[in-house]
């Protein structure tokens, strides 16, 4: 059973999320909060698998909200957004977030997400990330560029993965591209991980956008 915070200062918002969520097998709401003081004490003391976060929120917001509760470990963050308010979904990817929606997505999508999130993937939209990564990373956003000497601890092949990573691909399309078993993908991407000290794929996507591995226009 997956176990799940609602976080959201709109009622109604909440309730639509919960009535979809308990009506599945495998997933549980087990506490709601309305702002991110609530968010962050909340999850301390259910200890839930995955938070469903709202960004703007009254007393705070949940890019810190994301921040005190990945930081202390006590669950995995999931944002809910706009287009409207995409610089909040890139700081809460940035502050520990494994991922973020639109408030509109299909219930399907939803679901799927959460699980995502909760067996340790993270959640990547190849288009809607690489949206929001473009408008606040790249030239045109004003974004400045980490030191790409990071990456020279990768090696060719990683770096092929890390930007195919950035770039959306599953682990069964990198599999296929690639010519590789999933088993072999699933190593590279580990070692990815590990050797950027990253926690999760949306992080490594930040990182190839922030180091210019991957730019604007690219497909």
């Amino acid at each position: 059973m997956i176990r799940v915070l609602l976080v959201d200062d709109q009622e109604l918002m909440r309730m639509g999320f919960r009535m979809v969520l308990n009506a599945q097998e495998d997933l549980e709401v087990i506490g709601e909060a309305a702002d991110g003081v609530d968010a962050v004490r909340l999850a301390e003391e259910l200890r839930p698998d995955v938070v469903l976060m709202d960004v703007r929120m009254p007393r705070l917001d949940g890019v810190e909200a994301t921040k005190q509760i990945t930081e202390a470990g006590t669950a995995k963050v999931l944002v809910m957004t706009t287009f409207d308010m995409d610089e909040y979904a890139l700081s809460a990817l940035r502050n520990g977030a494994s991922g973020f929606l639109l408030k509109d997505t299909p219930p399907a999508d939803l679901v799927s997400a959460l699980r995502s999130v909760a067996s340790g993937d993270a959640v990547v939209s190849p288009s809607v990330t690489k949206r929001l990564l473009d408008r606040f990373l790249g030239p045109a956003g004003g974004g400045e560029l980490r030191d790409a000497s990071v990456l020279n601890v990768l090696t060719e092949r990683e770096r092929e993965v890390l930007v195919l990573i950035a770039k959306g691909l599953s682990n069964t399309e990198l599999a296929q591209k690639l010519f590789l078993s999933e088993a072999t993908v699933k190593t590279h991407v580990g070692r990815i991980l590990a050797k950027l000290e990253l926690r999760d794929r949306v992080q490594a996507v930040v990182l190839a956008y922030e180091t210019g591995l991957v730019r604007p226009g690219d497909v």
